[in-house]
């Protein structure tokens, strides 16, 4: 009996035991920069949802196109290219299956402000989703 119940607390208090930080905080927390609200988009490299270079971001990368997910590309809207230059690292929140670590390699079309755009495999349907978190990484 008394072994379940050290079991029981400890799976309801795991801090109060010291291994509240395992398994749970797998991303690490390298926040420098205070948390930036956009709005976040897919995008492939079908043809119309990119300029006629769909192999290469407007930072110069060769995207694989045969599986450009696996890259973990954004591409930002110009006013957070001021912000986040070519090579940063950022993380994503609030976005579900999007949530993660993301290089920046691609620039949007100036018309958009505050949004990131997520290269996704061409497979992908299109998401609009507000209210994302995006916090920029130590180098």
């Amino acid at each position: 009996m008394r072994l379940i119940t050290i079991i029981v607390l400890f799976f309801l208090f795991p801090s109060h035991i010291g291994i509240s930080d395992i398994g749970y905080n797998i991303i690490p927390k390298k926040e420098t920069e205070p948390v930036e609200v956009v709005t976040l988009t897919v995008y492939s490299t079908n043809v119309g949802e990119t300029d006629s270079t769909p192999h290469l971001t407007a930072s110069g990368f060769k995207i694989d196109l045969n599986n450009p997910g696996k890259h973990k590309i954004i591409a930002v809207s110009r006013d957070l290219k001021r912000k986040w230059k070519f090579n940063t690292r950022v993380r994503i929140i609030n976005a579900g299956g999007y949530n993660g670590i993301y290089t920046v390699k691609d620039l949007m079309n100036k018309r958009y402000r505050k949004r990131i755009d997520i290269l996704v495999n061409n497979n992908r349907k299109p998401i609009k989703l507000t209210g994302i978190k995006v916090i920029k990484l130590k180098e």
